[in-house]
């Protein structure tokens, strides 16, 4: 059968795949575009397959709440680069995948990656593996964190490159999102002092000791030295002893509680933290973005 511009078009607009490879497996299938669907896909995936073990430390984040505010996702999904982290296709891949994630509730990313992206269509990796074939690109749903409250969810995107969710009770939207935007910035520890890390406190307080000794003053002045600066250290490394980002002159706690409100928790994420990848200060371009 002959293989027509117009044949290789129609195969284009549907697999979105290069021209030559379109006429190559419209060649090798007698032009039955159905079949060259099914080559294409196939060829493909073991493509995609292949591109798995190139590091992919770009993505986005992405969150998604119910209608009511009482259950949320916050997902991370990578590619390679920031230019197809912006891209249509990849965000709506993204999107679509939260919203599973939401309505169904998976165990965990090998679960969902068994799921359909939507009703009545194909498996998540299978999507996942059809899109890293066509792109050229390896991608991945690198993990995802649910939530559920009696209060209310809020949330903050710094572009598509960090995303926090806040847990608040008798706070409104605006609130919400103003102390999730300082937990962008700020990157706190923990909540409170019972919330951070116990080996990383006693580590400041053997060092803030060890400090101190070296001063050559009396073990009463010394004691309170260490007492001082560990006050400083959970003040400024949790998210109710942080000065507000917004205005410095009170902390985070005072502006919730003037606002009658509480937080119950908080969860930040960051694309590709963890992971090898070129140094970038995203907390740094909140900061500013507030200051602008």
């Amino acid at each position: 059968m002959a293989i027509t511009a117009s044949l290789v078009k129609e195969l284009r607009d549907r697999t979105g795949a290069g021209m030559m490879e379109c006429k190559k497996s419209l060649v090798e299938t007698d032009g039955d575009i159905e079949a060259a669907i099914e080559l294409m896909r196939k060829t493909g995936l073991a493509k995609a397959d292949k591109k798995s073990g190139r590091i992919a430390t770009e993505g986005k984040v992405v969150v998604e709440f119910s209608d009511d505010g009482k259950k949320g996702v916050m997902l991370e999904v990578n590619c390679e680069t920031d230019f197809v982290a912006m891209g249509d296709e990849f965000g709506d891949f993204a999107s679509a995948v939260a919203k599973r994630i939401l309505s169904d509730d998976p165990a965990d990313v090998e679960a969902l990656l068994a799921m359909p992206l939507q009703e009545g269509s194909e498996d998540i990796n299978t999507v996942l593996k059809t899109m890293i074939a066509k792109i050229g690109e390896n991608m991945s749903v690198r993990r995802f964190i649910t939530f559920a409250t009696e209060g209310q969810l809020g949330s903050y995107l710094h572009g598509t490159k960090i995303g926090v969710v806040v847990d608040m009770q008798g706070a409104d939207a605006d609130l919400m999102k103003d102390v999730a935007m300082h937990v962008a910035a700020s990157n706190p520890k923990g909540l409170d002092e019972s919330s951070l890390d116990a080996t990383e406190l006693a580590k400041e307080k053997e060092i803030a000791a060890a400090e101190a000794a070296n001063s050559g003053k009396p073990d009463n002045i010394i004691e309170k030295i260490v007492e001082g600066k560990i006050k400083r250290f959970i003040k400024d490394n949790t998210l109710v002893g942080q000065a507000f980002v917004k205005d410095p002159d009170i902390t985070v706690e005072k502006l919730i509680s003037n606002a009658g409100a509480s937080i119950t928790s908080f969860t930040r994420i960051e694309v590709g933290e963890g992971m090898e990848k070129k140094s970038e200060d995203f907390a740094a371009e909140v900061m500013a973005q507030i200051g602008g």
